[in-house]
C-alpha cells in the first residue's frame, strides 16, 4: 500500500494500519473523583518538571502534522480544562499547516467560562463526559457534587458551536444501569450525540470486572424498548470506534463503543501523547516510547518523527482484552488520555 517513501511520511504498523488521529493528554489531574477511574482520594500526580510544556506540546503536534500524515488532534486528560494554557495550545495548534481538526474530551466543568475561548482559539468541537440525568446519582459515581455545572458547560458548548456536541456515558451496574433510554431522550432534545461506553479496565484501583458489567448488547436492548435503532452506513464504522445508529429513522443517531465485547481493532487510526511524553500505541498497552528525553536532549524533528514511527510500527494487532493472559497498563486512564 505504501512504497519506502511514502511510509517516511505517515504512521503506519505492520499490519497496515495508519495513525491519523493523535491523543494528546495535557494533564493526569482531575477534578472529579469516578469510581470507574480512580479512588476517592485520588491519585499522585505528575510532578511539574514531567510534563511536558506548552512549546514542547506545540512542537510534537507539529512533528505529528507536517512530517508524519496527523490529521486530527484530540485534547484529553485528565481534565484538560485544568491546564493553564489549554487555549493557546489550541491556537497554535490551528494554526499549523496543514490544519488538523481539533476536538477536547472534557467532563464538562469549567466549559462554561472557556467554550468560547476555545471556539475563537480554532477548537472545532468537544466531547463531554455525562453518565447520569440524576444529581444524586451523579454525586454518588463522581464523588464531587457538579452535575449544573456539566449541564451549564454543555449549554455553553453549544452556544458557542462546538459541534456536533457529543456525550459519552459509561452506566454501571446498580448505580445508572436504568437510565440508557432516558439518557438518549434527552440528548435528542438537546441536539447532542450520546455515546455509550463500555467500562474499560483502566481504573487505577484495577478492580474492574468483566461479570456484571454493562455491556453493548445490554446497552441496545434497553433503547430498543422506546426507539428504533438503525445501523448507520450498513454497520460499516470504518476507524471510528463508535457503532452508530439512526434514532428513528434519523437524522439523529446514537453510538455504542463497545471496546471490549466488540473490539475494533483491526481498523484502529489512533497514536497517544501522554502529558510527560510517552508515545503508547494502544490504551491497553504497557509498553511506551519516550519522547520527552529526545526533546530534551536536543533531538532534531526528523529524529523525533523517526522515533514515533518506529513506535507504531510496533504497534499489535489487538488490545488482548479477550486473551486470558490480558493484564491492565500499570497507568490509569486518567495518566493515558482517552
Amino acid at each position: 500500500m505504501f512504497g519506502t517513501r511514502e511510509r517516511a511520511h505517515v504512521l503506519i504498523d505492520t499490519y497496515g494500519r495508519v495513525a491519523t488521529d493523535l491523543r494528546v493528554s495535557l494533564t493526569d489531574r482531575c477534578n472529579l473523583r469516578c469510581t470507574y477511574c480512580m479512588p476517592e482520594e485520588g491519585l499522585q500526580w505528575l510532578a511539574k518538571p514531567d510534563l511536558l510544556t506548552d512549546d514542547e506540546i506545540v512542537r510534537l503536534i507539529d512533528v505529528a502534522v507536517t512530517s508524519l500524515g496527523i490529521k486530527e488532534v484530540r485534547f484529553t486528560g485528565g481534565e484538560p480544562l485544568l491546564r493553564p494554557g489549554l487555549v493557546g495550545i489550541v491556537e497554535r495548534a490551528a494554526a499549523l499547516q496543514p490544519r488538523p481538526r481539533l476536538s477536547l474530551t472534557t467532563n464538562g466543568i469549567g466549559l462554561k467560562r472557556t467554550a468560547a475561548a476555545l471556539k475563537a482559539a480554532g477548537l472545532d468541537r468537544v466531547n463531554v463526559s455525562l453518565d447520569t440525568l440524576r444529581p444524586d446519582v451523579f454525586k454518588a459515581l463522581t464523588r464531587r457534587d457538579r452535575h449544573q455545572d456539566v449541564l451549564d458547560g454543555l449549554d455553553a458548548a453549544r452556544a458557542a458551536d462546538l459541534t456536533p456536541v457529543k456525550v459519552n456515558t459509561v452506566l454501571m451496574p446498580g448505580l445508572n444501569e436504568d437510565e440508557a433510554p432516558d439518557l438518549l431522550a434527552w440528548a435528542l432534545e438537546h441536539g447532542y450525540e450520546l455515546r455509550f461506553i463500555e467500562q474499560m479496565p483502566l481504573d487505577a484501583q484495577h478492580g474492574w470486572k468483566r461479570e456484571g458489567m454493562v455491556t453493548a448488547g445490554d446497552i441496545l436492548a434497553a433503547l430498543n424498548t422506546r426507539f428504533e435503532l438503525t445501523p448507520e452506513g450498513a454497520g460499516e464504522r470504518g476507524s471510528a470506534p463508535a457503532e452508530r445508529w439512526l434514532v428513528n429513522g434519523g437524522p439523529q443517531r446514537v453510538g455504542v463503543i463497545a471496546s471490549v465485547t466488540r473490539p475494533f481493532c483491526a481498523a484502529c487510526d489512533r497514536t497517544r501523547l501522554t502529558a510527560d511524553g510517552q508515545i503508547r500505541t494502544c490504551l491497553f498497552a504497557r509498553e511506551e516510547t519516550d519522547l520527552r528525553g529526545a526533546l530534551r536532549s536536543g533531538a532534531p524533528d526528523e529524529e523525533i518523527a523517526r522515533i514515533w514511527r518506529l513506535a507504531m510500527w510496533g504497534k499489535k494487532a489487538g488490545s488482548g482484552l479477550d486473551d486470558p493472559s490480558f493484564l491492565q497498563p500499570e497507568r490509569p486512564m486518567s495518566a493515558i488520555g482517552g
